[in-house]
C-alpha cells in the first residue's frame, strides 16, 4: 500500500475544489460514464491493431446505486489502469490519458471524448470518498485500489478484482443524496448519455404484472449507440429519419423537412436539422438543436455556433472540432466555429433550394409553416437573403403561391401608379379586410396574403429591394388612392362645405380611448361605398413594428392609432346628407358665416399691419384688437358646431353611416353594436 499527493500539472487548471470545477454538478454523472466509454473504445481500438489479443466480451458500462450504502458506482470492462497508470493519470491532474492514446492510435482510435483530464474529479462535487477499483488489461498486470476522501492524500493498495476494467465507487455526501434515487439518475443518464457508442445498462428493464412494476432479467440499456446521424444518408429513408425526430421530441407532430449533415473537410462535422411545424408563437421554441461532441451531450445553447435564425429549428450537431471550455458545458471562440456556422447555413438554404426545384407542390404545400424560418434568416443574414430569394414565396389571398420574379410579373404593369412605382397590395386578415380587398379585385388588382409573425419587417425590408416598389395594405386607404392612375377626381366642396361636413362627422363619431378619427375626403365612384376608415400604412407599420421590437420602436407603440374617416363626396347619400344639412342650417348659420367672414378679415388686416415689426412695436390696443377678435372668432366657430352638432343628433343616417365604416373596419362592438342593429331595424 502506499500512500501521496495528488499533483497538478496545469498552471491554468481550475482548482481542483469539489464546489467549483463545473458548474453543474449533475455533470459528474457524464463525465465519469463517458471515461468508462473511453476506456472502451481504447480497447477495441487495441483489439482492432492487434495489440489486444484477449476476448471483448461484454462490453456495457454500468451504473447501478446501492442506498444502504449510499453509493452510486459506474462499472466498465475497458482497458483498465496499472499502478503507474494511476499515478500518471489520476494522480497528476489535467494530464489527460485520451490526448496521450489519440496521438499514438490517431489512424485507428475510436471516437475518444475526454481532453483535459478533470472528468474523474468532478465526482468529488458530489461524493466525500472516491473509490477506483482497476484490472488492466495488460497481462500479469496486479489489479489495484485507489481512494481518497477529497483532501490531496490518496491511497492506492493492490487489490483483487475478478475482471479486467475499472469500477469508480462514489460515496456520496449528505448534501447530494438525491443522486441516490433511480429517478434522478435515470433522469441524468437519458440526458447526457443517450447516444453514446457503447451500451449503458442502468439496473433491469421492468414491465407492469400483478398490479406492479417488477424487474426483468433484461438489461435496462438507457441509450442509443447508432443514432441516425452518425449514419450515412445513403443508409437512411425518410421514415428512419422521422423516427429520429421523435425519439428527441416523443410528444411533437412529425417535422417538415430534414437536413443531414455530412462534413470531414476542413472540419469534422455530422447532424440532423429538422423544419418542426409552428402554428404560433407559443410553438416558436429555442434550445432545440443539442449540440454533441463524439456522441456525448453538451449543451442545446448553440446560439455561437448556429445563427439565431436558426436557433428555431430541431436536432443534432456533432463535432470533435468545436472548441469547448474546460467542463464541456459551452462553447468557446475561435475560427471553426464560424467556419462551421457558415457551412450550416449553406447547407440550409441549398437543402431549401433543392427542394424548391424538385417538388414545388411539396414546398408550397408546406409554405406557411416554413416562412418564418426562412423570413428570419433573410432578415438578419444577407447571404442567406441572397439565397433565399430564390425560393422564397408569396401568398395572395386566393391561395396561390409566387417568387418575387413571377410575382413582379404578374402585377408589374398593372398595379403601377401614375409615378411609375409598383404597389404590392397586402392584407393581414381576409376577414376582417374582406371589403378592401374585393374593392381592389374589382379594380383587376392582385392581392397578398401576409399574416405571418415577421410579414411586417418582410414588407419593409422587400421595399428597399424591390426597386420603385411599395407595399401597401389594403385597407390603408381608398384604393383609387393607393393605386392613383391619374389627378382625375378631385373633391369640389367648399370650405364651407368642408367644414360643416367634418363638423357633422365629427360630433358622432365614438370617442375611444388612445384612437383618434380624421375627417378626409375623396371624390370617387357613385358606386363606392359612402365612407371608409383607413388607417395610414407608414404609422400602422411602426407601430406593429414596436409591438414586435421595443427598444426605440416603443415611442411608435406608446403613440393612438390614428384612422382617417374617408367621406365619399361623390356618393348620392353624402350629397343628400349635405344639401340637408344646409336646408336645416342655413337660416341659423348665414348670419354666423357673415361674422366670421368680418372678423377674419379684420384679423388678417391687423396680422398683414404688424409684419415687419417687433413684438414691443405694435401697440398695446392693437394686440387687444387681435385678441378679442379671436376670442370672437373661437365663439362664432363653437356656436356654429353646435348648430351643426345638434342637426347631426337628429339625423340617425349620420351615426348610421358612421357606424357602417365601423363595422367594415371590424372596430364595432358591444353596446354600439347594438344600437346600429337597434338603429338599422328602425331605418327599415
Amino acid at each position: 500500500m502506499s500512500k501521496g499527493n495528488i499533483g497538478v500539472t496545469s498552471d491554468n487548471i481550475f482548482p481542483v475544489i469539489k464546489k467549483f470545477l463545473y458548474s453543474d454538478h449533475e455533470i459528474f454523472l457524464r463525465e465519469l460514464v463517458s471515461n468508462a466509454v473511453d476506456a472502451t473504445q481504447k480497447l477495441k481500438t487495441l483489439a482492432s491493431v492487434g495489440e489486444y489479443k484477449g476476448e471483448l466480451g461484454d462490453l456495457t458500462v454500468r451504473v447501478s446505486i446501492n442506498k444502504k450504502k449510499g453509493t452510486l458506482t459506474i462499472s466498465d470492462r475497458g482497458i483498465g489502469m496499472t499502478a503507474d497508470e494511476i499515478d500518471k493519470y489520476i494522480n497528476q491532474i489535467a494530464f489527460s490519458g485520451a490526448e496521450e492514446f489519440l496521438e499514438k492510435y490517431k489512424n485507428d482510435a475510436q471516437a475518444i471524448i475526454g481532453h483535459f483530464g478533470l472528468g474523474f474529479y468532478s465526482s468529488f462535487m458530489v461524493s466525500k470518498q472516491v473509490e477506483i477499483f482497476t484490472q488492466s488489461h495488460k497481462e500479469e498486470a496486479q489489479a489495484q485500489h485507489w481512494s481518497c476522501d477529497g483532501s490531496p492524500e490518496f491511497n492506492l493498495e493492490d487489490t483483487i478484482k475478478a475482471d479486467r476494467g475499472t469500477d469508480i465507487v462514489l460515496h456520496i455526501d449528505d448534501d447530494n443524496k438525491d443522486f441516490l434515487e433511480e429517478s434522478k439518475i435515470q433522469e441524468l443518464l437519458t440526458k447526457y448519455c443517450k447516444f453514446l457508442p457503447i451500451e449503458i445498462a442502468f439496473g433491469k428493464k421492468k414491465e407492469w404484472k400483478d398490479g406492479k412494476n417488477e424487474e426483468t432479467d433484461q438489461d435496462n440499456i438507457i441509450n442509443n449507440t447508432n443514432p441516425a446521424w452518425t449514419r450515412k444518408p445513403a443508409d437512411l429513408k425518410d421514415e428512419d429519419y422521422d423516427a429520429f425526430y421523435r425519439e428527441l421530441n416523443p410528444m411533437s407532430e412529425d417535422p417538415l423537412f430534414h437536413i443531414h449533415l455530412n462534413v470531414d473537410y476542413p472540419f469534422n462535422l455530422t447532424g440532423i436539422l429538422y423544419f418542426p411545424k409552428i402554428k404560433n408563437n407559443i410553438d416558436m421554441q429555442r434550445n432545440k438543436i443539442q449540440l454533441y461532441c463524439n456522441q456525448v451531450y453538451v449543451t442545446d445553447h448553440v446560439e455561437n455556433i448556429v445563427p439565431e435564425y436558426l436557433t428555431l429549428l430541431h436536432g443534432v450537431i456533432d463535432s470533435p472540432d468545436i472548441p469547448l471550455n474546460v467542463s464541456r458545458s459551452y462553447l468557446q471562440s475561435d475560427g471553426n466555429v464560424k467556419k462551421i456556422s457558415n457551412h450550416i447555413t449553406k447547407k440550409v438554404a441549398d437543402r431549401l433550394q433543392e427542394i424548391f426545384k424538385t417538388d414545388r407542390l411539396q414546398f408550397e404545400e408546406k409554405w406557411d409553416n416554413l416562412k418564418i424560418f426562412i423570413q428570419y434568416g433573410m432578415l438578419s443574414d444577407e447571404k442567406f437573403y441572397e439565397r433565399g430569394e430564390k425560393f422564397a414565396l408569396l401568398k395572395n389571398i386566393d391561395g396561390k403561391y409566387f417568387t418575387f420574379d413571377e410575382y413582379k410579373t404578374l402585377v408589374g404593369e398593372n398595379q403601377k401608379d401614375k409615378n411609375g412605382d409598383v404597389i404590392y397590395l397586402y392584407a393581414n386578415n381576409a376577414d376582417e379586410q374582406f371589403s378592401y380587398i374585393q374593392h381592389a379585385k374589382d379594380k383587376g388588382y392582385d392581392v397578398l396574403i401576409m399574416d405571418g409573425q415577421l410579414d411586417v419587417h418582410v414588407v419593409s425590408q422587400l421595399e428597399q429591394k424591390f426597386e420603385k416598389t411599395r407595399f401597401v395594405r389594403v385597407d390603408s386607404d381608398v384604393i383609387d388612392k393607393i393605386i392613383q392612375k391619374d389627378d382625375d377626381n378631385k373633391v369640389t366642396l367648399t370650405n364651407d362645405q368642408r367644414d360643416a361636413l367634418i363638423s357633422v362627422f365629427e360630433s358622432q363619431v365614438p370617442a375611444t380611448e388612445k384612437t383618434n378619427f380624421i375627417i378626409t375626403f375623396e371624390h370617387l365612384a357613385p358606386t363606392a361605398n359612402p365612407v371608409f376608415v383607413t388607417q395610414n400604412e407608414f404609422m400602422r407599420r411602426m407601430k406593429e413594428m414596436s409591438a414586435l421590437q421595443g427598444g426605440m420602436m416603443s415611442f411608435y407603440g406608446e403613440m393612438p392609432d390614428s384612422y382617417n374617416f374617408v367621406v365619399n363626396t361623390a356618393h348620392p347619400v353624402i350629397e343628400k346628407l349635405l344639401a340637408d344639412e344646409e336646408a336645416a342650417c342655413e337660416q341659423e348659420i348665414t348670419p354666423i358665416l357673415d361674422e366670421l367672414a368680418i372678423a377674419e378679415s379684420k384679423k388678417t388686416a391687423l396680422k398683414e399691419n404688424h409684419k415687419g415689426k417687433k413684438e414691443e412695436e405694435i401697440p398695446a390696443v392693437e394686440k387687444a384688437q387681435v385678441e378679442e377678435l379671436e376670442k370672437q372668432i373661437q365663439e362664432l366657430t363653437d356656436t356654429k358646431k353646435t348648430i351643426l352638432k345638434s342637426f347631426a343628433d337628429k339625423n340617425k343616417q349620420v351615426r348610421q353611416l358612421i357606424d357602417l365604416a365601423l363595422l367594415a373596419n371590424n372596430m364595432l362592438k358591444g353596446e354600439a353594436l347594438a344600437n346600429f342593429v337597434k338603429r338599422s331595424v328602425e331605418l327599415l
